[in-house]
């Protein structure tokens, strides 16, 4: 991965409240529900529903967005490619956090099966 620091900042800058509507947006558009998009994001991160609209009406940072997940032990098996990256191989901490979850919403939204999403049996 063509790693720049310019595009590593970039993402730790961005909030998650500027890139949650357009995840509703990709998963509704798909038949898949926002209580569906809820439980995949909480798997990952450890947010409740609760939670993330404190993180979205405080326009949180993704760099503190993360910062403060308790990810799920299993997201070393979120692998393929995402945005032309391959996930295991992005060397950003955080950059590879925002597109397990831009994995997640992809999957979620591919029809693919919340079992299989959030990597279990």
């Amino acid at each position: 991965m063509n790693n720049t620091s310019h595009h590593d900042e970039r993402i730790a800058k961005m909030t998650f409240a500027s890139v949650y509507p357009h995840y509703i947006a990709k998963v509704e558009k798909k038949g898949r529900t926002i209580e569906e998009l809820h439980q995949v994001i909480e798997w990952l991160t450890g947010y409740d529903v609760k939670k993330l609209q404190e993180l979205i009406e405080q326009k949180t940072t993704f760099k503190n967005f993360f910062e403060f997940a308790k990810l799920n032990p299993n997201t070393h098996l979120i692998t393929g490619v995402i945005c032309g990256y391959r996930i295991e191989q992005i060397e950003n901490a955080l950059t590879q956090q925002v597109r397990y979850l831009d994995k997640l919403v992809d999957e979620l939204a591919k029809g693919r099966k919340m079992e299989k999403i959030m990597r279990s049996a």
